[in-house]
């Protein structure tokens, strides 16, 4: 399949499938015209690749990882005995980043809720009107 077709069959722009090759997350075939062709699997994997990067992997993890999985009743499933350790310190990794963004929005309230009753209402005035906009 060409694609468009692709793009149609996974709801993903044509712009980011090239930009997913370009990356090494699929390997379509060219014909002599230098047109892609995809296969059948491409679909799938393309699928995968949107779930990993849903997941907050990025594209260079995801080049890495994606030979170690299969699907299996829609859900992806390591087949390679590094890659679990691997996705454990991805975890890790993202669970220190959603607790240093906590800590921050925190650190944002504290400073919010000690402004003055003036100018929060002020600024909740602003809001209002930005919102509208």
């Amino acid at each position: 399949m060409r694609i468009g077709e692709l793009s149609r069959r996974t709801g993903v722009h044509e712009r980011l499938l090239r930009y997913y090759e370009a990356q090494g997350l699929l390997h379509p075939a060219r014909l002599p015209s230098g047109y892609r062709e995809y296969a059948e699997a491409d679909v799938a994997a393309v699928r995968r690749i949107r779930s990993l990067l849903a997941a907050g992997l990025n594209t260079a993890t995801i080049a890495a990882i994606l030979p170690c999985l299969r699907e299996e009743d829609e859900r992806l499933v390591p087949t390679c005995s590094d890659l679990l350790a691997d996705l454990c310190r991805e975890r890790d990794r993202i669970t220190r980043a959603i607790t240093d963004l906590q800590t921050s929005r925190a650190a944002l309230d504290d400073v919010i809720a000690a402004a003055p009753a003036e100018v929060a209402h002020r600024a909740s005035a602003a809001l209002g009107a930005a919102m509208r906009v």
